[in-house]
């Protein structure tokens, strides 16, 4: 018996208990809360590789060219502490969760908080002494009980949500119709030999409403100076960009993968220093890099240990998004300051 006939019947059952949930919000028998400040939700429909850490880190770019303090909540997935807590210089992977610790090594001005329950924590920022002019939440697309100001939804070139189908059938955690909701839609790890065609066959397929915006972006990989044969190790959720680009760079990387978000165990270092221990380096991501900082892997390997930056490039249309943003973020400061929201 095909997987489909099994896969497809629990998907259904699924849907229906995420539909139920968003019609209690859509009916306003569930609760939402409004925040003070601007609140930007980047988000997806399936589960993790769609470069939202990525985004995010475009989006402090951007705000902070333009002077503003910037926040940014996220869940802290995998953390090994509960409710709120703000980044600070004692902050591991461990205590924050690995994207929220790459977030703030790499942005230190920036204040990164996470909370499991996004009201709480967005409640307990706009209560700082000081809170950020803008709060951007992470992977809050389903987070129903916090209505967001802008919603950019991410999804994958080579895995449009409308292509798509709910768990287990697929890799959908959410409806496709909750596409409708979005502002701002971004797709992303688009081909460098994208044409105009192809742009216009995914904003055909999309069907997006005449209010959304539709954007397309590519992953850009850092230079990164690799002498020798590298072990590559990752635990991402969608590998596969990532072994393409260094084996373009040296076609005998040895590749050691593990799942999303895995924590390194001591068994696992010895592993990955016996698969090391006949490269030349190890390359990894910024991710995974924050996770081993938490091991004693790097004081035990005496060859480079490489990680590999990545940015989110938008295509020409790069001026129109950040104008969108910008417009949002301005016109919000300026209706609290006037006591008009």
């Amino acid at each position: 018996m095909s997987w489909r006939w099994i896969l497809a019947p629990l998907a259904g059952l699924y849907g229906g208990a995420i539909a139920l949930r968003h019609l209690l919000f859509d009916e306003h028998i569930l609760p939402k809360y409004e925040p003070r400040i601007p609140t930007i939700c980047v988000g997806n429909l399936a589960v993790g590789g769609t470069g939202k850490t990525p985004m995010v880190e475009y989006l402090i770019r951007l705000l902070g060219r333009h002077g503003y303090k910037v926040g940014v909540l996220s869940r802290g997935y995998r953390r090994t502490t509960h409710g709120f807590l703000l980044a600070t210089a004692a902050a591991t992977a461990e205590t924050i969760g690995d994207e929220p610790m790459q977030i703030h090594q790499k942005f230190p001005d920036v204040l990164v908080a996470v909370c499991e329950d996004r009201v709480k924590g967005i409640k307990h920022i706009q209560n700082l002494s000081t809170p950020p002019d803008v709060v951007l939440l992470d992977d809050a697309y389903q987070h129903r009980h916090i209505s967001c100001g802008l919603t950019i939804l991410l999804t994958a070139y080579d895995r449009l949500y409308v292509h798509d189908h709910l768990l287990p059938w697929g890799s959908l955690r959410d409806i496709p119709y909750r596409a409708s909701k979005a502002n701002i839609v971004v797709v992303t790890k688009c081909p460098p030999t994208m044409r105009p065609i192809d742009k216009r066959v995914v904003d055909s397929s999309l069907k997006l409403a005449t209010f959304q915006h539709l954007y397309f972006s590519r992953v850009q990989y850092a230079p990164v100076q690799i002498k020798g044969i590298p072990l590559l190790l990752t635990s991402i959720a969608r590998p596969e960009y990532l072994i393409d680009h260094v084996r373009g760079i040296e076609p005998q990387t040895e590749v050691l993968t593990y799942s999303d978000h895995h924590r390194f165990t001591p068994m696992d270092v010895n592993t990955i220093l016996e698969r090391a221990e006949r490269c030349d380096c190890i390359v990894t991501t910024e991710k995974d890099m924050q996770r081993l900082l938490d091991t004693d892997l790097l004081s035990r390997y005496s060859k480079p240990v490489l990680p590999l930056p990545i940015t989110l490039t938008i295509d020409a249309e790069a001026s129109s998004l950040d104008n969108d943003v910008l417009t949002y973020v301005s016109e919000s400061i300026h209706k609290q300051r006037n006591g008009t929201q």
